[in-house]
């Protein structure tokens, strides 16, 4: 199952993205293995469900109690109701005394929607990746760990609608790292061919 879970992401990361939808709003933190994950997910939910989901990474320093729901507004016109927007800013200021950073948010766009997934579980999804004390540095540990939580929420809207996704990935870290380094070697292994191989047998041929 899981094998073909990888096929079925791998071969939509090369097929181009159907109405050219984009689920995530800002180019910031995340690296765009990450955001072809995501954007393959959300057509496959959106397509099957018709909830549409948005991931909205940050690197604004919000202060404490910073209201994320008015802040969402801003890319309202972005969105496709009914949807639910996960919130990503890990320069968020949780605390004053001890300078705490790191935020997420889950906005639905109804309650309807609210009930549809698990608050605390998607978003734990992302801060069990994020906090644990592993090799991968910070951004990589940020970007596994919104993939893996926008993958729990997708799941958990599909499962309360009786649709199962094939998009989705396992809830299991080293299984996203595997993923993305597929992906990323993937890529470069297309660049030196395109770059550098391609053009040197073309060259040999040609002489």
């Amino acid at each position: 199952m899981f094998k073909l879970q990888i096929r079925a992401i791998l071969l939509a990361l090369f097929v181009p993205l159907l109405l050219s939808a984009n689920h995530v709003l800002t180019d910031e933190i995340l690296k765009p293995e990450a955001s072809k994950l995501i954007n393959t997910m959300g057509l496959e939910l959106s397509s099957k469900t018709g909830i549409h989901s948005y991931v909205l990474p940050t690197n604004e320093h919000f202060p404490v109690g910073f209201n994320l729901v008015e802040y969402s507004k801003k890319y309202e016109q972005k969105m496709t109701k009914p949807y639910v927007l996960f919130i990503f800013a890990p320069n968020a200021l949780i605390t004053e005394k001890i300078e705490t950073t790191g935020r997420v948010g889950i906005i639905p766009s109804s309650d309807t929607v609210r009930k549809l997934y698990n608050y605390e579980e998607v978003r734990d999804s992302a801060l069990n990746v994020i906090t644990i004390k592993d090799k991968n540095i910070v951004e990589d540990k940020h970007n596994i760990g919104v993939v893996q939580a926008y993958s729990e929420l997708a799941d958990q809207i599909a499962t309360t609608k009786g649709i199962e996704l094939t998009t989705t990935i396992p809830n299991d870290t080293k299984y996203i790292v595997m993923v993305l380094r597929v992906i990323l070697y993937a890529g470069l292994l297309l660049v030196i061919w395109i770059y550098f191989l391609r053009p040197r047998i073309m060259k040999g041929k040609n002489d």
